[in-house]
């Protein structure tokens, strides 16, 4: 019989102060962000959280949908829906890789084939040749949104046009990626408040994609019920943390510069980059943790995200506050201190779900983090937040990252148009 694990209380923790933290840094990395782990503004209630007073049910992004499940988002626009758009309760994320011999035309044709179905599924309409049309009649705010891999520029031969930060990430210490999670040349996201409605688009959207393409991978995850919740709280991850809470607000200009792409003629104008990262929360030996320890390693109180130095999930944290022996409030290590990204324009949107594959024989889960973090550029919004995540942080010791995906995310198209015309035409 496998030995139990010891308990990670505050002594382990803070003995030796910060230079005992850096040598606990062992494990994988935390969810790469901009901004720290969730909370929210104000003492919450039973549930967790209560919402930001930028959030109310007015405010940009706001959940409006009604329960019956007849709720719309737009599908034409000058952005795609499904980034900026509340995030829905379910989700999947669907790699593909292109046949052998599919080139430009290909392409072409398969992605006026793909917005066609999403432009009549999200509006609530069965896609053409959809044998079970009921199933398309509550669309429950479904989006469908779609992103192109580095392989694909080098198969439609658009290499040239490929954004600098649109590939592979850097190689992380803290990475044990798995081919089954990570890369694809085409993404296919689709989100709703019902799991029904996923489940169906997803058939409708893979049976015309397939001859074109094999996947590569399935990631299903999950957030908050549909009205479990007021519209615009902050949730809590797998792991009982508030995740979201820096986000920039959609319908903000910080949020515009942040997350999409303003090129004068160029492409990906209107777009963004996502990367999607799958991270493992290792939650026995969070569980063996006491939430001292916790705190003390994310930066933030659990109960309603308060930073250890502040009274509310929103308050600014004071990195500069020390305890009676001198040593910071915040660690060093601390997961907030790690993550932090001062300027606004250079913060990502962080849209996270929940996933879990079920429990082993031995009683074990397995479940995290879907990590969907979106910014105009890869390179100088993701990539040196990550490294200093990879580099110490406190939180690495329970959580694995296993997957990773980088993908360009072409902009809306109007009610002629089709996803991805401005670089395949």
């Amino acid at each position: 019989m496998a030995e139990p694990l010891p308990a990670v209380g505050r002594r382990r923790l803070f003995a030796g102060g910060a230079a005992a933290a850096v040598t606990a840094v062992v494990g994988p990395a935390g969810p790469a962000a901009s901004s720290t782990l969730p909370a929210t503004r104000g003492k919450p209630p039973a549930n967790g959280s209560t919402p930001p007073a930028s959030r109310s049910a007015s405010a940009p992004g706001a959940v409006k949908a009604p329960a019956d499940g007849s709720a719309v988002e737009p599908f034409h626009g000058p952005h795609q829906a499904g980034v900026a758009t509340a995030p829905q309760a379910h989700a999947v994320f669907v790699g593909l890789e292109l046949r052998e011999g599919v080139g430009r035309e290909e392409v072409s044709r398969m992605m006026r084939l793909l917005t066609d179905d999403a432009r009549r599924l999200t509006q609530g309409r069965a896609a053409l040749a959809d044998t079970e049309p009921e199933l398309a009649a509550l669309p429950a705010r479904l989006t469908v949104t779609f992103g192109f891999g580095p392989g694909l520029f080098t198969a439609v031969g658009r290499e040239k046009r490929r954004p600098a930060s649109v590939a592979p990430l850097p190689a992380f210490k803290i990475d044990k990626l798995e081919k089954r999670w990570s890369g694809g040349d085409l993404l296919v996201q689709i989100c709703a408040d019902d799991p029904l409605t996923v489940t169906h688009a997803l058939r409708m959207v893979i049976k015309d994609a397939r001859s074109f393409t094999r996947v590569r991978w399935t990631q299903r995850g999950f957030r908050r019920a549909a009205h479990t919740q007021q519209p615009g709280m902050t949730q809590r991850n797998v792991m009982g943390q508030l995740d979201g809470t820096v986000n920039p607000v959609p319908g903000t200009p910080e949020f515009d510069r942040a997350v999409w792409v303003r090129e004068q003629g160029g492409w990906l104008s209107g777009g963004t980059t996502l990367v999607l990262r799958r991270i493992r929360a290792e939650m026995e030996r969070w569980d063996a943790a006491d939430v001292v320890a916790k705190e003390f390693t994310v930066g933030r109180r659990l109960a309603d995200g308060a930073p250890l130095t502040g009274g509310r999930e929103h308050d600014e944290p004071d990195f500069a506050k020390l305890t009676a022996t001198g040593f910071p409030v915040i660690s060093e290590y601390a997961h907030i201190r790690r993550a932090r990204v001062a300027d606004p324009n250079l913060r990502i949107m962080r849209r996270v779900y929940n996933y879990d594959e079920g429990v082993a024989a031995d009683g074990k889960t397995d479940s995290g983090l879907l990590f969907a973090s979106y910014q105009a550029d890869i390179t100088r919004q993701f990539v040196p937040v990550q490294e200093r995540l990879a580099e110490a942080d406190l939180l690495n010791e329970w959580t694995t990252p296993t997957g990773s995906a980088v993908f360009a995310v072409p902009p809306g198209c109007g009610p002629d148009g089709w996803i991805g015309e401005s670089l395949l035409s």
